[in-house]
């Protein structure tokens, strides 16, 4: 009678485990918003030469530098992961902005991932796709043919940062490394204002009109 007791006891106990650990799945799964569902609801005005068509953000004028026009978020993120596919002409110069606290000036005030036609191309500079822009190169060029999709990941968690290309870590930094305003810890410069372990921890998510077209699909967010 003990031992059937025991037995019960131990499936008992594991039920409770399958159970409690599929509601921490869902729980998760809840956390992450799909952006694209809802068009350009969850972006705010002025949406510049920017759409939503079959749930892809669309950036399809290469405008001249007066007539170009970011598309921000509507919410202010601090620590998250965002995930996405983008997809380049030749020669597209884009960008994902996040932690920006003027969207006037985000160079100045948030910070970038930069995405761009990089395809072949060497040596790898901290412009590269990837790269936090003028801060810290990726560790290699993964970034595909124009044309061609590929899968971005940015994890934002207090002052550390990563960055996922076509599923590699490419990027893994502290932002508590830089110190000093208009300089890398590795001694080459850079052209911000701000040294970058004083940047502002929370701001707005944005992607550039650079002057080329561009696509992103697969647009998620999670809060940590």
């Amino acid at each position: 009678m003990k031992i059937i007791n025991y037995v019960s006891l131990v499936i008992l106990i594991f039920m409770i485990s399958s159970i409690q650990q599929t509601g921490a799945v869902n729980s998760g799964n809840e956390k992450a918003k799909k952006i694209l569902n809802n068009g350009l609801l969850d972006f705010q005005e002025p949406y510049g030469s920017w759409s939503v068509k079959n749930r892809q953000l669309i950036l399809e004028a290469e405008n001249p530098q007066k007539q170009r026009t970011n598309i921000w978020l509507t919410e202010d993120y601090e620590d998250f992961i965002l995930e996405l596919e983008f997809k380049l002409n030749p020669g597209t110069n884009s960008g994902v902005f996040f932690r920006t606290t003027d969207i006037e000036n985000p160079v100045q005030t948030g910070i970038e991932v930069q995405i761009r036609d990089d395809y072949g191309k060497t040596p790898i500079d901290k412009n590269f796709c990837g790269s936090i822009y003028d801060i810290k190169e990726v560790s290699e060029n993964r970034v595909k043919k124009p044309g061609k999709w590929n899968q971005l990941k940015l994890i934002c968690d207090g002052s550390l940062v990563e960055i996922y290309l076509n599923n590699k870590k490419v990027v893994d930094i502290d932002l508590s490394d830089w110190e000093e305003a208009g300089k890398n810890p590795d001694g080459t410069k850079n052209k911000f204002n701000t040294a970058y372990k004083d940047m502002a921890r929370k701001g707005k998510i944005g992607f550039q009109d650079h002057g080329g077209k561009v696509w992103f699909r697969n647009l998620k967010i999670q809060k940590l």
